[in-house]
C-alpha cells in the first residue's frame, strides 16, 4: 500500500494527519502480513497500530485482549468514529446468546472489521470452528507479556494461542503487542508464538513528563495521601492498592475527606464496576482507588498523578501503573509509598507456591527494593531494567525525579568498585547480590560454606563498610554496566566485558548512598483520632457557639444544622484558620466549609492572632468514625434502596444499633437518601410535621422530641427521620 493512502486511511477513519512515533512502520509491516512484534510504552499509541490495518485489511482481525473493561473501552472508541454499529465486536462470558449470533452474523456479512475476545473465549470448540470458516485478516494479541511467566502478569491460557490459532488457520499474521517486557520477556514471547521472525519495532520506554517519587509510608500514610490529592484538587487520579478491603477504607476515607473519590476492584458487581469507571471517565469522580483490575486499556489521556499506596511486586507492574499517567504529553505524578514491612508481607504471600515461582517472585521483588531505596535517577534505573541506555545529564525528563531534583552527597567509590568486582571473580561468578554481600562483610550461611568461602583470604574483606552500602553500590554498578544478572538463574551476578575492563583499568565512579527506610514510623505527624468530647479551648468554643446562633438565626436554621457542637469543639482543638483545615474538622467536610465556614475560620484567625496560639502543625484526617468497610457497605446498599432491615441482617446488627450506625455516617458529613425507606413508614403529613420541629428546635436530641409529641411516634421513627433532615438540610 502506498503511503499517500496510508496516511489518507489515517485521515479517514481516525481524523490524524501525522503518525506517532513507530507506528507507521508497524502498520506498515501488519499490511504486509508480516508476523510483527512491537514493544511499546503505554500513551505510545499501541492501540492504533493494529486497528488501522485491521479496518485496512480484507477480513476480520481478532485482538487478544485479557480484560473486559479492555475490550468495551476499544470497541465504543472504534464504534465512535464509525457509522456502522457492527465494525467492532467484543466475544466474552458477557455476552447472551441474541447478542452471540448478532456478532457471528456482522462478521460473515463482513461489516465486523476488529473482534475482540479474551483467550478463555478463543479456546472454546464453537468459536475456533466458527472462525475457522471466515476470513482472518491477522491475530493481534494485546498485552503479550501475559504469555511470560517472567513477565508480572503471567496468565497461563496465553500459553495456548499459537495452536489455537493454527486451528483457525494457516499462516495467519500474529501480532505480539506489550507495553512492558524485560528482555528476557522479549524472548519468551517471540518463542511461544512461533515467530522468532518477527518484525520486531520497540520504542523508548522513557516517558519525560512523568515525575517518580518515592516517599517513606508511614503509619499516618492516609494523611500523606490526603494531603497530596488535596493539592491536586479537580485533577484526575488513580491510586493502587494491593488489597480489596484496603481500596474500599481508603476509598471512603477520601470521600469522608471532601474528596469525589469512587472504589474499583473485581469484588465489586459488574453494574457497580462499569459505573465507577464511568464516573472517573466522565469527570464525575476525580480519583479512583482500585487494585490493578483498574486501568489496562482504560484510554483518559489527562490522569494527572498515579499514587501507589503499597509498592507493586515487579518493575513492570509499577512501570505500567505509571504509565497511565499523562499520556497526552502533560503532567504525570507518581508517588510511591514505600515500607520494607510491605516487601516482608509480600514475601510471606509467595510462601507455599512452586519453588520456581517463587524464585521469579523474589527476583521480581528485589528489583522493586533496589528502586525504591536507590539515591540514583529513578528513570535511569527504570530504562536499564527494560535494556534502554539513559544519560539523566542529557537525556529528556533526566531532572524529573525527587533523587535528581535533592540529590544525595556522593564519594568517590573506585576502589570499593574494583572490591566487589575482584570479589565477585573469586568466587566463580555463582553469587546472588545478597550472597555477594555477605562474602564481603564476612556473614556465614550454609550456602557460603557448602562452597567453603569463608575459608577464602579475601572472605569478609569489606567488612569495614555495613551491608546496605555494599548492596547501594552493587545496583549502581549493575546500572553503571560492569555486572549484569543473569535472569535464567534467578539473578546471579555476572561480570560482564565493561567491568573486566574496569578491573584491568579501574576509573573514577562516584557512588551515592541508598535511601532507608526501615524506620519509616514517623511519630511527629498526628495520628487520625475522633473528637474527645471536651473543647480544647473553651473561650474559642463558647465564641464559636454565638457565631452559630448568629449564622442559625439569618438563616432561619436551628444551629445544629450549621455545625453540630463536636464539630464546634474539635474546631476549638485544632483552629482552622481556612476553609481547607476546616474541612478536615470532625463533621464538617469540604461542602459545610464552604457553605458555612468563612465567619467561623475569620473569627478562628483573628483569636489565634490576639492570644498569640501556637496552632497544631498538621490536622487530623477525619476517620470514617466506624468501621471502614461496614460504612461503605451500608452507603452502598442504602444507594440501592435495599431494605433497611435486610441491610441491618446481613451485618448482623440490630436495628437500634444500625441506625447509630447510620447516624455516624450523616454527622460525619456524608449524606444518606433514605427517603424511600421514610416514604414506607410516615405519611406525607408526618413527615411535614417532624421537618417543621426539627427546624425550629434549639437541639436534635430525640428525648426532647419524644417529649414535644407525646409518645406519637417511637424512638425509632423519630432518629431515622432525623438521619433524613440531617443529610438534606445539614450536609
Amino acid at each position: 500500500m502506498s503511503e499517500i493512502d496510508l496516511y489518507a486511511s489515517l485521515k479517514n477513519y481516525f481524523g490524524f494527519t501525522q503518525f506517532k512515533g513507530l507506528q507507521e512502520e508497524v502498520i506498515s509491516s501488519i499490511i504486509q502480513d508480516k508476523n510483527t512484534f512491537v514493544i511499546m510504552p503505554t500513551g505510545g499509541g499501541k492501540s492504533l497500530c493494529y486497528q488501522l490495518p485491521a479496518l485496512i485489511k480484507d477480513g476480520t482481525a481478532i485482538v487478544v485482549s485479557p480484560l473486559i473493561a479492555l475490550m468495551k473501552n476499544q470497541v465504543d472508541a472504534l464504534r465512535a468514529h464509525s457509522a456502522k454499529e457492527g465494525i467492532a465486536h467484543v466475544l466474552n462470558s458477557s455476552l447472551n446468546k441474541t447478542e452471540i449470533k448478532q456478532v457471528k452474523s456482522d462478521i460473515r456479512d463482513g461489516i465486523t472489521k476488529l473482534l475482540y475476545v479474551a483467550p478463555e473465549s478463543l479456546t472454546k470448540e464453537e468459536n475456533v470452528e466458527f472462525l475457522n470458516s471466515v476470513t482472518i485478516s491477522f491475530v493481534a494479541i494485546d498485552e503479550a507479556h501475559c504469555i511470560s511467566e517472567w513477565g508480572h502478569d503471567f496468565r497461563p491460557e496465553y500459553r495456548n494461542l499459537r495452536k489455537i490459532i493454527k486451528r483457525i488457520g494457516e499462516n495467519i499474521p500474529i501480532i505480539g503487542l506489550t507495553a512492558t517486557a524485560t528482555p528476557k520477556v522479549q524472548e519468551d514471547i517471540l518463542k511461544n508464538l512461533g515467530i522468532q521472525d518477527a518484525n520486531t519495532f520497540k520504542a523508548s520506554f522513557n516517558r519525560p513528563n512523568l515525575y517518580y517519587e518515592i516517599r517513606p509510608k508511614t503509619k499516618n500514610v492516609d494523611s500523606d495521601i490526603i494531603r497530596f490529592v488535596k493539592q491536586n484538587e479537580g485533577k484526575s487520579g488513580i491510586i493502587y492498592c494491593l488489597s480489596r478491603k484496603r481500596v474500599e477504607e481508603l476509598a471512603q476515607t477520601l470521600q469522608v475527606n471532601g474528596l469525589k473519590a469512587v472504589p474499583y476492584h473485581a469484588g465489586l458487581d459488574a453494574k457497580t464496576r462499569v459505573k465507577h469507571q464511568d464516573m472517573f471517565l466522565m469527570e464525575d469522580a476525580d480519583v479512583v482507588v482500585a487494585t490493578i483490575a483498574f486501568g489496562m486499556g482504560i484510554d483518559k489521556p489527562d490522569v494527572r498523578f498515579v499514587v501507589h499506596n503499597d509498592i507493586p511486586k515487579s518493575i513492570e507492574s509499577y512501570y505500567q501503573e505509571t504509565g497511565r499517567a499523562g499520556r497526552d504529553g502533560g503532567e504525570g505524578h507518581c508517588l510511591a509509598f514505600y515500607s520494607y514491612k510491605d516487601i516482608e508481607k509480600l514475601e510471606k504471600f509467595m510462601s507455599g507456591k512452586p519453588v520456581a515461582e517463587q524464585e521469579i517472585g523474589h527476583a521480581l521483588l528485589q528489583e522493586v527494593v533496589a528502586f525504591a531505596e536507590t539515591s540514583m535517577s529513578r528513570r535511569k534505573f527504570i530504562l536499564h531494567y527494560f535494556g534502554e541506555e539513559f544519560d539523566n545529564e542529557t537525556g529528556d525528563g533526566g531532572d524529573m525525579d525527587d533523587n535528581m531534583r535533592h540529590p544525595k552527597k556522593k564519594h568517590e567509590a573506585q576502589n570499593e568498585v574494583a572490591t566487589l568486582l575482584d570479589v565477585i571473580k573469586r568466587t566463580n561468578q555463582q553469587y546472588k547480590a545478597k550472597e555477594v554481600v555477605n562474602v564481603l562483610v564476612g556473614n556465614v550461611n550454609a550456602l557460603i560454606k557448602s562452597h567453603r568461602t569463608d575459608s577464602q583470604d579475601f572472605f569478609g574483606i569489606g567488612k569495614s563498610y555495613t551491608p546496605e552500602h555494599w548492596m547501594a553500590l552493587l545496583r549502581q554498578v549493575l546500572v553503571a554496566g560492569y555486572l549484569r544478572k543473569d535472569i535464567e538463574t534467578y539473578g546471579v551476578i555476572k561480570l560482564t566485558d565493561d567491568g573486566e575492563a574496569f578491573m584491568q583499568n579501574p576509573k573514577s565512579f562516584m557512588m551515592t548512598e541508598d535511601h532507608s527506610y526501615k524506620e519509616a514510623n514517623d511519630d511527629s505527624i498526628i495520628t487520625p483520632q475522633k473528637s474527645s468530647g471536651g473543647a480544647g479551648d473553651e473561650k474559642l468554643f463558647a465564641l464559636l457557639k454565638s457565631q452559630r446562633k448568629k449564622v442559625a438565626d439569618s438563616l432561619s436554621l436551628p444551629p445544629f444544622v450549621i455545625f453540630q457542637d463536636p464539630s464546634l469543639e474539635d474546631m476549638a482543638l485544632k483552629y482552622p484558620v481556612t476553609l481547607e483545615e476546616l474541612s478536615n474538622v470532625h463533621g464538617v467536610g469540604e461542602g459545610k466549609a464552604k457553605k458555612y465556614g468563612s465567619t467561623f475560620v475569620d473569627l478562628i484567625s483573628k483569636y489565634v492572632e490576639e492570644n498569640d496560639i501556637v496552632r497544631p502543625d498538621d490536622f487530623v484526617v477525619k476517620s470514617t468514625g466506624l468501621n471502614s468497610g461496614l460504612k461503605l457497605y451500608i452507603i452502598q446498599s442504602v444507594d440501592r434502596k435495599l431494605s433497611l432491615n435486610d441491610i441491618a441482617d446481613a451485618k448482623g446488627l440490630e436495628m437500634p444499633d444500625f441506625i447509630k450506625e447510620m447516624e455516624a455516617i450523616v454527622y460525619s458529613g456524608t449524606k444518606l437518601n433514605i427517603d424511600y425507606w421514610i416514604d414506607e413508614i410516615l405519611d406525607e403529613d408526618q413527615q411535614e410535621e417532624l421537618y417543621d420541629y426539627f427546624l425550629e428546635a434549639e437541639t436534635d436530641k430525640i428525648n426532647e422530641a419524644m417529649e414535644e409529641f407525646e409518645g406519637d411516634y417511637d424512638d425509632e421513627e423519630l432518629r431515622l427521620y432525623r438521619i433524613k433532615f440531617i443529610s438534606e438540610v445539614a450536609n
